[in-house]
């Protein structure tokens, strides 16, 4: 149940959300994201909303700022897929 999922702590005391690695994931990072990844840490964000609840599809080459942004807003699961 995800109410009872365990807060995970990484070195740097920065709670982290239990990871479920799942088949895919829509892909929201454009081609111009990776050509300006030096300059901007970009994160895309798509959002859905239907009769289960919200769902919140975020993308990034920076996992760390992704995954406090979510927990920030009230994540209690992520999902990943093993890509490349």
């Amino acid at each position: 149940m995800l109410a009872e999922a365990a807060i995970i702590m990484n070195e740097n005391k920065t709670p982290r959300l239990p990871i479920k690695i799942v088949d895919s994931l829509p892909d929201l990072i454009k081609p111009e994201d990776y050509q300006r990844c030096a300059e901007q840490k970009k994160i895309r964000l798509r959002i859905s909303i239907d009769d289960n609840g919200v769902e919140i599809l975020g993308d990034s080459l920076y996992v760390e700022p992704l995954e406090k942004l979510l927990a920030a807003g009230g994540a209690t699961l992520l999902e990943r897929s093993l890509c490349g």
